[in-house]
């Protein structure tokens, strides 16, 4: 596949699509069947990504392991002022996991970066296993992805646990749902646009 359309495929299954689900399916369904039906185009990629290819898809994973942990918040006995925040709450803890991984020795951008590079062509995880031990400039800019992700992720829940707390006169829902996908959206992008620069830079030397 190639990149441009990988990519866009990426920002349809984990962003797009869940975002249209839980859209459609609320006025019918309330919250709960909303959680519910974002997380079935996540997985069912998980599914036929597996069962075609025998390809773990890292941030799918992560997108669905969101979502179930919303859900099991929705379904706790907690107060209602923490089930209302359930979302904000969820992504923040993955985003402090992020920020976490940080202190190991692969943190969680290597294992995305290597489940998009096994999709590329067979061999390429093996490849940048090695790289990754022989190139000290490719482990500083999964790292540099690492934080930004997970600063990310804890700056949107902080807008969205403020939110969820403080405006009034607005369809609170929609704002946080709004915040959330678009903040996915922008580290996706994000991520796309560095990674290019990235090559190109190591591609031409000389012009950075």
């Amino acid at each position: 596949m190639i990149p441009s359309a990988r990519y866009f495929l990426a920002f349809v299954v984990n962003v797009a699509l869940p975002a249209v689900s839980y859209r459609i399916a609320l006025p019918h369904w309330g919250l709960l069947g909303a959680l519910m039906a974002s997380s079935i185009p996540l997985f069912i990629w998980i599914t036929f990504d597996w069962a075609c290819f025998r390809h773990f898809d890292a941030l799918s994973a992560i997108v669905l392991a969101s979502l179930a942990l919303s859900l099991l918040l929705l379904i706790s006995p907690a107060g209602r002022w923490l089930r209302e925040a359930r979302e904000p709450l969820v992504g923040g803890l993955i985003g402090i996991l992020f920020l976490l991984s940080l202190m190991a020795d692969r943190p969680l951008v290597y294992y995305l970066a290597r489940s998009t590079l096994a999709r590329e062509s067979l061999g390429r995880e093996r490849e940048f296993d090695a790289s990754w031990q022989s190139r000290p400039a490719l482990a500083r800019s999964i790292r540099l992805m690492t934080a930004v992700w997970g600063i990310g992720l804890v700056g949107e829940n902080v807008l969205r646990l403020y939110i969820v707390g403080y405006v009034t006169g607005y369809d609170v829902d929609r704002l946080s749902t709004l915040v959330r996908y678009g903040t996915y959206a922008g580290l996706m992008a994000w991520s796309i646009l560095y990674r290019r620069m990235y090559i190109k830079k190591r591609r031409n030397p000389a012009s950075g």
